[in-house]
């Protein structure tokens, strides 16, 4: 198992926002620290006490990208032991963006009407290029450019060479900067209103939830649940990595968090370097579509589709659920045909004495999702259950929280907050170009043309527009971005809306097992010590199913739970008929998965001989297409071919017991 001191630099290698500082100064650690503790009581106060909109989100942004500039150097090899003096400057001016908003606050909207002048200009720009550079800094280069690029487009989208649908009125450096800086359709948009009012303390809980010992249960019960199973260990890492995903929302930390305990186990029962890294590298990229948190890209779907929380959990369960299994199933497929064993139960921890010594920790979760069902404000119930989480904690004695280990939530939830600010601060410059110009019916209008009046082709086009504007990005970000983008594309042919999110959402976070940016394949290749791109296109095989799901849910959306006019339903409105398809296409899926997971690796209960994989892959996708017909030819097939590998498993036992 990999140190605290290597988890740290494979964390830094491939995820560039743990490159931060390590301070040796006392004092100035300590300073930064409470910085970082007030910046968490904030947001907690602000929860039932908010100010004006864009005051409140200008204060979320300045603290958060002036903490950036103490905690994050400017280059990797530079000195992390001590702030330098240019970045204190940096951090006041970044305050100075919030304060001077608060100052002229009612200037600005009574007096200006919104109108910039000059020194509202000044400020703008600088508030411009504070971010970009602590964006840089926190998420690398990728994101700031892709920003850049946004930004310089109304600047020379009036000129006579710019395609004609591209071409707009011109912009001065007050529309545009007036766009970003003065209003709520910029730097501030609904993106960072998304962040100040629930994302950030839903980062917080997780860091109280981590302070009491979650990542431990989950491992635990991972292990007492399946690791005496057929090649248990890579089941045990599916699971722990799935919850942990769902909770952090941070695919690459996830992965060398998790992956330093479960990879090492992998490869001692007998799983290949690649395999084992890919394997938690697709379970913790799926740990963000797994319900109830899908790590805090839930909330953010629900700010912008309108749809409820509630809603969008229940819509993704199922498909969470059938990705899940299709990991599964190839892993236990793997571990038949290598004869992969588990760990003998003697080693493993029993479920009943895991759940007496953590098991209440769930009682948090289990809380959460009572507050929302009951449609209790996200903000209030993410405080509710920061509290909650506290209280519970304290039942047993290996989980309480001191008041140091509370203080040191307060400090890592806001230190966690930063990547997930900055980006949203970031994509609310994409935002606000979009806004002012017409470059988002541009990006639907061009989708559409390529999809040339199909809807398979759109969808095509639409999955490739996402994977592409996701890479490199965490899962926010990534979805705020091809929400914006690539959703639209689909409204043309009348997909619901939160089909069509949940379409993007999905190809936007697989862009981190897909190569040749699969940060979290690369990051289990790294613990694992195993090919970077072996391990993506391994993950990409293991991950197969996810990329057919979202296609079966826009075709089927009875899969999301939502009936055949597309309008989302609660649990307590189902009718029958609803119900009948719902389970149908579940059940159907589910076995086209089983039988598609077995044709990927070639092992049923024995080997498949590539004929027979051809045939049974054939009848699994007949099985995944949501329709009557081919789900009748599909089981006729898998049934027959599963039938046909029993036949010869039995024979081959026969054989060697003679």
């Amino acid at each position: 198992m990999l140190s605290e001191e290597q988890q740290a630099e494979l964390l830094e290698k491939f995820d560039t926002e743990s490159k931060v500082r390590k301070l040796t100064g006392k004092k100035v650690a300590f300073f930064v620290s409470i910085v970082a503790i007030l910046y968490s009581i904030f947001h907690l106060y602000i929860t039932f006490n908010p100010m004006p909109t864009l005051q409140q989100r200008a204060v979320h942004v300045a603290v958060g990208i002036g903490l950036i500039y103490l905690i994050y150097p400017t280059y990797s090899k530079q000195n992390r032991s001590k702030i330098a003096i240019y970045d204190w400057v940096l951090f006041l001016l970044g305050l100075a963006t919030a304060g001077y908003l608060i100052v002229e606050y009612t200037a600005i909207v009574t007096t200006r009407g919104g109108i910039p002048n000059t020194f509202d200009i000044v400020m703008a720009i600088v508030t411009v290029v504070l971010i970009l550079e602590a964006a840089r800094r926190v998420t690398g280069w990728i994101l700031p450019l892709l920003a850049l690029l946004f930004l310089a487009y109304p600047f020379f989208s009036h000129m006579d060479w710019m395609p004609t649908k591209m071409m707009t009125r011109q912009y001065d450096l007050g529309d545009i900067f007036g766009q970003m800086y003065l209003k709520t359709e910029g730097l501030y948009s609904t993106a960072i209103g998304a962040s100040v009012s629930f994302i950030f303390l839903f980062i917080l809980f997780g860091a109280f939830l981590a302070k009491s010992g979650m990542g431990q249960f989950f491992n635990d019960l991972a292990l007492a649940l399946a690791g005496h199973k057929q090649g248990g260990p890579a089941k045990v890492a599916v699971i722990s990595s799935g919850f942990m995903g769902s909770i952090n929302g941070a695919a690459v930390a996830n992965v060398v968090g998790t992956g330093a305990f479960t990879i090492p186990m992998m490869k001692r029962v007998g799983y290949s370097k690649n395999f084992a890294g890919a394997v938690e590298a697709s379970a913790s990229v799926g740990g963000q579509i797994l319900p109830p948190i899908m790590g805090a890209s839930a909330f953010i779907m629900a700010e912008t589709t309108g749809v409820k929380y509630g809603t969008i959990a229940l819509a993704a369960l199922i498909p969470a659920v059938l990705y899940f299994l299709a990991v599964i199933m190839q892993v236990h497929f793997r571990a038949g045909k290598e004869n992969l064993k588990g760990i003998p139960k003697p080693d493993l921890p029993r479920v009943k004495e895991v759940m007496k010594e953590r098991g209440h920790l769930l009682l948090p979760i289990v809380f959460l999702i009572f507050l929302l069902y009951r449609n209790v404000p996200i903000g209030h119930a993410a405080f509710y259950t920061i509290v909650a989480t506290v209280i519970v904690a304290a039942f047993r004695k290996s989980t309480r929280m001191s008041v140091k280990d509370i203080l040191g939530a307060l400090d890592s939830g806001a230190r966690q907050s930063l990547s997930v600010m900055v980006a949203c601060a970031v994509v609310g410059i994409i935002i606000g170009v979009v806004s002012l110009t017409s470059f988002g019916n541009v990006m639907t209008s061009s989708i559409a043309s390529l999809g040339a009046g199909s809807l398979f082709l759109t969808l095509f086009f639409t999955m490739i527009a996402s994977m592409v504007l996701g890479m490199g990005l965490p899962s926010i970000p990534a979805y705020i971005i091809t929400a914006t983008m690539a959703a639209p594309a689909l409204a043309v042919f009348d997909v619901p809306i939160l089909v069509a999110h949940m379409f993007v959402f999905y190809f936007g976070i697989f862009a981190n097992i897909t190569p040749p940016v699969a940060l979290a394949a690369f990051a289990g290749a790294g613990i694992s010590g195993g090919d970077p791109m072996k391990t993506g296109f391994t993950a990409l095989k293991l991950s197969a199913a996810g990329f057919l799901i979202p296609f079966m849910f826009v075709y089927n959306p009875a899969m999301l739970m939502i009936d055949t006019t597309g309008v989302a339903m609660n649990a307590r409105e189902f009718p029958m008929a609803s119900f009948i398809a719902i389970t149908m296409i579940t059940v159907t899926a589910i076995i086209g998965i089983i039988a598609l997971s077995a044709s990927i690796e070639g092992y049923f209960k024995t080997h498949l001989n590539p004929l027979w994989r051809i045939v049974l892959g054939a009848g699994a996708l007949m099985l995944i297409i949501p329709e009557t017909i081919t789900d009748i030819v599909g089981i006729i097939i898998v049934v027959a071919m599963f039938a046909l590998n029993y036949a010869k498993n039995k024979k081959e036992e026969q054989s060697l017991s003679a």
